[in-house]
């Protein structure tokens, strides 16, 4: 018996309904990336393994799918290192290439492989899958798209304003009214590590930040003692947990707890500018929120954190993030090249779209009209007419055998096809078609200038 077919979990197969829908989401993200001055690129499903592996923290690490060399990769490793099964020494001997894990890190290695061929500062947007070895679940999957928009070559506060003005500007496109935009510094989370004397085990501190959505206070607050931070730097935390209120109004609370943190100042005015500038210029749809909770336990992120929250009521993760990241191009060898970027969340924004049943009912139309084949001199006469109806922009097409007219017209109604033609021995004889409404059954004598314009 031949094996049921299957496919990987954390992948999926996509109907043209949902390829239409994607494609929509695809489209209004890319048509506001050019409106904003971003260009596309592209690059390889998979990268070298040193230049993915330690850019995400350990975690990161873990998650990102290894590709076996070629021919017989067991022929590297000597005796005494396969008896250890140590898979982290194992591992280089027998991996070269891994998967990307997102599109930052891959094109920081293209702006410095290509740096004399571009023109700082660079605004770059790149529309391609990503894999995760993550534990799928609803809304996380092991293979899915990012929708990225990156400036580098300049450190001006103003890219961070164009990218919350980006996030509104897409979401307001998409009838996607009421996500909040959370906002926070990595200047203010190494303030609070210092402050707290956890100064060197900042990423430990932040990742187990990043986690308090999901696992609650007392369990943010245990792994950080499994992590090695003291029960008194934890205590001095305690404020943080409770900060509420405006944007101001968290400003205020942390220039008391950060007051003796030069670094924390920093975070602070950075986060004070951006937001006057933004409530200068005002958003559409969005609200900009400060959390100074949001981690997003990157190693990379040196400046400000953004995250994307799905409007209230719909359940689900963050819909995008992104940040700056000052450093990152300096681990491929490029030096003092700022650079800032943010993420749009496909395959999440695509659930709550559909939740919220935001999708137009346009966007799943694909053929407009069907012509129905009652044989070789009729099926000759619809595709003449089927090729000047496609010289239109109609989507037009004949059904491809003489099959019953039953299977024919079921054929339309299972593909919601509204309209068909018959061309059958009296429409040969005048050079006409009638043409059929699916909906109402009204049925229309025309010939081919006026079979065009109806469509046109």
């Amino acid at each position: 018996m031949a094996q049921k077919p299957s496919i990987p979990k954390g992948t999926r197969d996509f109907n043209p309904e949902q390829v239409a829908k994607r494609n929509y989401i695809f489209s209004t993200i890319k048509s506001q990336f050019e409106r904003f001055g971003f260009q596309p690129i592209e690059t390889p499903s998979f990268e070298n393994s040193d230049t993915l592996m330690g850019k995400y923290g350990e975690e990161g690490d873990r998650l990102i799918f290894k590709i076996l060399n070629s021919g017989d990769y067991l022929s590297k490793v000597d005796d005494a290192l396969y008896r250890e099964k140590n898979s982290n020494a194992t591992t280089p001997k027998i991996s070269e290439k891994a998967l990307r894990y997102d599109l930052t890190v891959p094109f920081a290695r293209y702006v410095v492989q290509h740096q004399n061929e571009i023109e700082f500062p660079f605004k770059r947007y790149q529309i391609q899958p990503v894999w995760r070895a993550d534990r799928p679940q609803k809304g996380r999957f092991r293979e899915f798209y990012q929708c990225d928009a990156d400036v580098v070559g300049s450190d001006s506060l103003l890219q961070e304003v164009e990218f919350i003005q980006l996030y509104d500007s897409v979401f307001s496109a998409l009838k996607l009214e009421g996500v909040t935009i959370k906002i926070n510094n990595r200047k203010i989370l190494s303030g609070i590590a210092e402050v707290i004397g956890a100064s060197d085990k900042l990423i430990d501190f932040t990742v187990a930040l990043d986690k308090l959505d999901k696992i609650g206070e007392e369990k943010v607050k245990e792994e950080m003692l499994a992590k090695g931070i003291s029960q008194e730097g934890i205590e001095k935390l305690q404020p943080l947990f409770s900060i509420s209120g405006s944007f101001e109004s968290q400003i205020d609370s942390l220039k008391g707890i950060l007051s003796t943190s030069e670094e924390g100042a920093k975070g602070i005015e950075e986060l004070s500018t951006i937001n006057k500038t933004i409530s200068a210029l005002g958003l559409k749809t969005a609200t900009l929120q400060l959390d100074v909770t949001l981690a997003r336990g990157l190693n990379y992120y040196t400046g400000a954190i953004f995250e994307v929250a799905a409007p209230k009521g719909v359940k689900m993760g963050s819909i995008g993030g992104g940040g700056r990241y000052d450093d990152l191009t300096g681990i491929f060898g490029l030096k003092n090249v700022s650079g800032v970027g943010i993420s749009f969340g496909l395959d999440r924004i695509y659930l709550v779209l559909e939740e919220l049943n935001l999708f137009p009912d346009t966007i799943t139309k694909s053929t407009e009209v069907l012509f129905i084949n009652f044989g070789d001199n009729e099926a000759l006469a619809c595709l003449k007419a089927v090729q000047s109806l496609r010289e239109h922009a109609v989507n037009a097409e004949l059904y491809p055998d003489a099959a019953k007219m039953k299977k024919q017209m079921n054929y339309a109604n299972r593909r919601a096809i509204p309209f068909v033609v018959l061309v059958g021995e009296e429409e040969l004889k005048n050079n006409s078609f009638t043409l059929k409404n699916m909906a109402t059954g009204e049925q229309t004598t025309l010939n081919l200038e006026q079979l065009v314009a109806r469509f046109k």
